[in-house]
């Protein structure tokens, strides 16, 4: 028993109103120095968190306030904003005067999967740029955040081993869900002998409030830990985890993260199966089920609509749909298929699976959404 691999994630910090941009500064200053005085020292944030504000608040409630010891700082170069040339260095040094560092200790290429690199990191030759940064002393070590299959993370691991650390979605639900496959993902981490940095361990809140009879099992088999602190023991549990993010709002969450972790218990067999059927118990509140989800895949585009409707599944039950990670993968999941298949005809499918539901408005509603509120727009 040990203290536990938490980090404090800024993408969500408290709010004086509804304009992201107005963070509540004193509170968040009392947030921190709870966070250090426990023992926890990995801070992380993003050049785009809080519309740009997130990583000012850092500055004014971290860096100015605390040693430079203290403390681990990571943030992230933002991608998918397509900068080039001079561009490139410029927000890299905004984002030191915004954090008000030199350096960072953790610094990533924000939100790689297949289109990103293909289109923007390996043409614009941002691994190199990280690699001068490191050798300036302006970065301790690289990484990268990913949103995309196992196959395509190996790829990039293989062709850039400079690369120490990956950020990934772990978590129970996601463990085996095929648009995120974080243990898959956790998996080729591993066999490179990279660090593993954790994001969405409660995914986005959802396992923190759990159905009624879902919580009740989970109480069962740890009656002194919430479904909030389960989901993150199960995160930290894993091998070659550097940090779990959470991403914290209010004082007593990180009070409440933080003595959880002061004295961290990996999880044990019996704990993993409570969870795994408490995500059994979650399916069942799923809107578009049918007792072969596989069986949607034999159709005549040869496309997985099992994974499709099993991420909109996941989606409609986050606390904000609308900002689920799944949203994260569908573009760049579709660019691998004939965009056909997106207005196709499903009877024969709905027959299939004896009409538990129409396949054909199911998938166009699921495609629907997941395009929309994307966060990727800039694939076609």
């Amino acid at each position: 028993m040990g203290i536990g691999p938490l980090g404090f994630g800024m993408m969500r910090l408290p709010q004086r109103s509804e304009n992201p941009e107005d963070i509540d500064i004193g509170q968040l200053k009392r947030m921190v120095d709870l966070f250090l005085s426990r023992g926890f020292t990995y801070f992380d944030t993003s050049y785009v968190y809080h519309n740009g504000a997130s990583e000012s608040a850092v500055r004014k409630a971290l860096v100015e306030r605390h040693d430079r010891n203290s403390y681990t700082l990571a943030s992230k170069f933002p991608t998918f904003l397509f900068p080039q040339g001079e561009k490139v260095g410029e927000i890299f040094e905004e984002q030191l005067e915004r954090c008000g560092v030199d350096y960072f200790d953790y610094y990533l290429l924000h939100n790689l999967n297949r289109v990103v690199y293909d289109r923007e990191v390996v043409p614009q030759q941002l691994f190199l740029y990280m690699k001068a940064w490191k050798n300036a002393g302006k970065i301790r070590h690289i990484g990268f955040s990913f949103h995309d299959d196992a196959e395509i993370l190996d790829r990039i691991l293989c062709e850039h081993p400079e690369v120490e650390f990956v950020q990934i979605i772990v978590n129970y639900y996601d463990w085996r869900e095929p648009f995120i496959q974080a243990k898959k993902c956790l998996e080729v981490i591993q066999r490179h002998g990279r660090k593993c940095v954790v994001m969405e361990p409660v995914k986005g809140g959802m396992l923190a409030r759990l159905p009624e009879e879902a919580e009740a099992l989970l109480r069962e088999a740890a009656p002194d830990c919430t479904p909030a602190g389960q989901a993150l023991r199960f995160a930290a549990s894993q091998d070659n985890v550097l940090a779990v993010l959470s991403g914290m709002s209010t004082y007593s969450q990180v009070e409440e993260n933080t003595r959880l972790m002061e004295e961290f218990k990996p999880m044990g067999k019996l704990e993993r199966l409570s969870l795994s059927n408490a995500k059994l118990l979650l399916m069942r509140h799923w809107k578009y089920a049918c007792e072969d989800m596989k069986s949607l895949d034999e159709n005549r585009y040869q496309v997985p609509i099992s994974a499709i409707l099993r991420a909109y599944n996941s989606i409609l039950l986050q606390p904000d749909p609308c900002f689920a990670a799944e949203l994260n993968y569908y573009k760049s999941f579709r660019s691998d298929y004939d965009r056909a298949f997106e207005t196709g005809d499903y009877s024969d499918v709905t027959k299939k699976i004896g009409g538990a539901f129409d396949v054909t408005a199911a998938l166009r509603e699921a495609v629907q959404f997941e395009t929309e509120h994307s966060f990727q727009s800039y694939v076609d």
